[in-house]
């Protein structure tokens, strides 16, 4: 599954400059089954000679989101799929530059159209989007905006395939793409990479001495283990990669649960690597106080700036928690500025196009606005004290089952729906006991506000 990638911008460095506009088109190979496009404000002017090129004004950005706002769509249409773009370096770095400026860590693997193109159709004067389509015979409708320069990158990717299956090489494109594996341990059998699943679950490396030196989960293991072993970013990460001998996995079917296993795996081994991570990922979580003027401010904050105060929730990084509160803010008709979304000394803009009713500047009273921050805090807390999570189990015989009970974890198992499944008894019976513990707890909470599990059950 490819995802085929175009960006506009203000300028040619990402260091300096802002995206403008993305068209991200998903193509199995055969057809496009997904798209998105959109307009991004990249909160600086837009040079004129960009206008001129792209056609693209400060007017039609003025109203469009800002990066973060659409970041979380741009990471999910992505996620386990090729990366795909002509010239892929500009749009990739481009990419990368803004989540890191939010603290993500953004990467996908990639495959440049452009270098491809010149590798199986070789003696052309030039292999610019524009000239390559001209001579291949693909139209380019809107050049130079993002959906149509997305659009002809898909068009050329469907000849490029084809020209492979056609010369019997039909996995150029997937080697392509393909991490390049250097610098690992001479110990580590390549051989069983073949062998990992594309499915949720918790993996481990062991070094030489049989020591688990680092466990993670993944929604697609195998995606994720190949990540690691192709990470040349950090001096940490080569350490890491150097060190590993084995890999085992476990697979979970549910990301929850794969979630919890980690938590739990982490405690009891306490990786070397896990330590060290953990130290420079910034996570964050969401926290109030109460002003001067008596209005319930909420924040986001880094969590290890807090560590004797406990979040309403938490987030894996900074544009996630933006765009939960932004949604909460939208949902409860909170004032952007006292929720830390919109710098101002006046009205926030939400005001302006009548979705906040004025806390921003003393218009709401205290006591109206609190009471709708309250509701929506509410909505961190479990709504029932026993209930019951069923969720994907390990194959479509089986659903995973996560049990609370007086508000305490219990534990979790798995059910084959064909025996006894949705009966009380048979759900609470497969039950394995597990630590209970206040990290389990933000695990479980934050999941379930920011994702769909298949059913709830409260008793």
């Amino acid at each position: 599954m490819y995802a085929v990638v175009d960006i506009e911008t203000t300028g040619g460095s990402p260091r300096s400059e802002k995206i403008t506009e993305i068209a991200i088109f998903i193509y199995d190979g055969e057809k496009i089954v997904d798209e998105f496009v959109s307009l991004i404000n990249p909160e600086k002017p837009i040079p004129y000679f960009i206008s001129a090129l792209t056609g693209i004004t400060n007017e039609m950005v003025a109203d469009a989101p800002r990066f973060y706002e659409i970041a979380k769509r741009i990471v999910e249409m992505t996620e386990d799929k090729i990366f795909v773009a002509h010239n892929v370096t500009f749009d990739y770095k481009f990419i990368r530059s803004e989540f890191k400026s939010l603290g993500f860590d953004f990467s996908r693997n990639n495959l440049c159209t452009l270098q491809l193109t010149r590798k199986l159709f070789p003696g052309h004067h030039s292999y610019s989007l524009g000239n390559i389509c001209k001579e291949l015979d693909i139209r380019i409708k809107n050049r130079h905006r993002a959906a149509g320069d997305a659009y002809a990158t898909v068009k050329l990717l469907e000849i490029l395939i084809k020209k492979c299956r056609d010369e019997g090489t039909e996995d150029l494109i997937t080697v392509s793409a393909r991490p390049t594996l250097k610098n690992l341990h001479p110990l580590l059998d390549l051989n069983m990479l073949n062998n990992l699943p594309e499915e949720a679950g918790v993996y481990y490396f062991r070094n030489e001495r049989n020591q688990i030196i680092y466990i993670g989960k993944s929604k697609n293991i195998r995606q994720r283990i190949l990540s690691h072993l192709s990470n040349n970013g950090s001096k940490r990460a080569i350490e890491l990669k150097e060190s590993i001998t084995c890999i085992d996995f476990e697979v979970t079917g549910s990301e929850l649960v794969a979630l919890l296993i980690e938590s739990s795996e982490i405690k009891k081994h306490s990786p070397p690597f896990n330590r060290a991570q953990k130290k420079k990922v910034m996570h964050y979580g969401l926290y109030s106080f109460k002003d001067a003027s008596g209005y319930i401010n909420l924040t986001i904050e880094q969590t290890a700036n807090r560590i004797n105060d406990t979040p309403y929730t938490c987030f894996q990084n900074l544009t996630d928690a933006k765009a939960s509160l932004s949604r909460l803010a939208e949902r409860y008709w909170l004032c952007q500025k006292l929720c830390g979304l919109y710098e101002t000394e006046d009205a926030c803009f939400h005001y302006e196009i009548r979705q906040c009713n004025g806390a921003c500047i003393g218009k709401e009273s205290p006591g109206v606005y609190n009471n709708r921050v309250t509701k929506a805090i509410g909505t961190f807390y479990y709504d029932n004290r026993n209930f019951l999570i069923i969720d994907q189990g390990r194959n479509k015989a089986e659903r995973s089952v996560i049990r609370i009970e007086n508000g305490k974890y219990i534990g979790f198992g798995y059910l084959n729906i064909e025996e006894s499944y949705l009966q009380i008894d048979s759900l609470l019976d497969c039950i394995k006991i597990f630590e209970d513990n206040k990290d389990i707890h933000q695990i479980i909470k934050t999941y379930l506000n920011h994702n769909h599990v298949e059913k709830i059950i409260r008793y």
